[in-house]
């Protein structure tokens, strides 16, 4: 994750930097940086990580629909292509790769965005935007190309896995005061207990739950940056004629 304030506009890669440290560290070797989809509240350091370390960047192929949607909300230069070519590769349902001895499986999984990929790496998933915790319950389906019922049907095939599956969470939002931060659940755990998604909750009942609490959110406060600069591979946009780099503020759109 790239350090940005959006006051003053400035970005650092601090955070970043203590990934370099640990994997430099460990003496290990960046062979790939995963990007479950364009996320919506931070911007991607994947460009220094990869400066830094090697390794490539990759994302499911359909970051082109993402692409497409917010060229045209933030009116983007004619030069940019919606095909992800800004990747290194584009990843696709099932397909299989090797992260060092272990096996790695890709999970097609939309409905927080079309463009939302699992990583199945060993015994360990990494869901993205999709499930959360099992108190927390689910991943807002409201952005453009969000869809509740794709949600439900993507988290049905997630929650098809062992039990045993390890998952990963990318984000947390404990409930007060009852817990502190976690980032690791398991299948079993969350087909017994997840609060929108557990076994016997039917797809049209977890639409209205789901439609109704995403009618009460706000937008999170740095989407305009974030996906200019990650529907790039985390790559800015380009300077203008005076050397400087420019993010946009689309009125009225978001």
């Amino acid at each position: 994750m790239l350090n940005f304030d959006s006051a003053s506009g400035r970005t650092s890669s601090r955070g970043a930097e203590e990934l370099v440290s640990f994997i430099q560290e460990k003496d290990l070797t960046l062979e790939w940086i995963l990007e479950t989809h364009a996320h919506a509240d931070h911007l991607s350091a994947a460009p220094f990580l990869r400066q830094q370390l090697g390794g490539r960047i990759g994302i499911g192929e359909h970051i082109c629909q993402v692409q497409k949607i917010f060229r045209d909300v933030f009116n983007l230069e004619r030069e940019f292509l919606a095909d992800g070519s800004q990747f290194d590769h584009l990843f696709k349902d099932g397909e299989t790769f090797q992260v060092g001895k272990l096996t790695a499986k890709v999970i097609y999984s939309p409905g927080h965005t079309p463009a939302d990929m699992a990583w199945l790496i060993g015994d360990a998933l990494f869901v993205g935007d999709t499930l959360f915790m099992p108190d927390v319950g689910s991943a807002r389906c409201d952005f453009p190309g969000g869809d509740a019922s794709e949600l439900y049907r993507s988290v049905r095939k997630i929650l098809s896995l062992p039990d045993q599956t390890r998952m990963f969470m990318c984000h947390d939002y404990p409930p007060k005061g009852k817990r502190g931060y976690q980032c690791e659940t398991s299948v079993g755990e969350q087909r017994r207990e997840n609060i929108h998604l557990r076994d016997g909750v039917a797809e049209e009942d977890f639409v209205t739950v789901r439609r109704k609490r995403d009618a009460t959110l706000s937008v999170p406060r740095l989407i305009v940056p974030s996906v200019q600069v990650n529907i790039r591979a985390g790559q800015m946009p380009p300077a203008e004629s005076n050397g400087t780099v420019y993010l946009k503020v689309p009125l009225n759109q978001l």
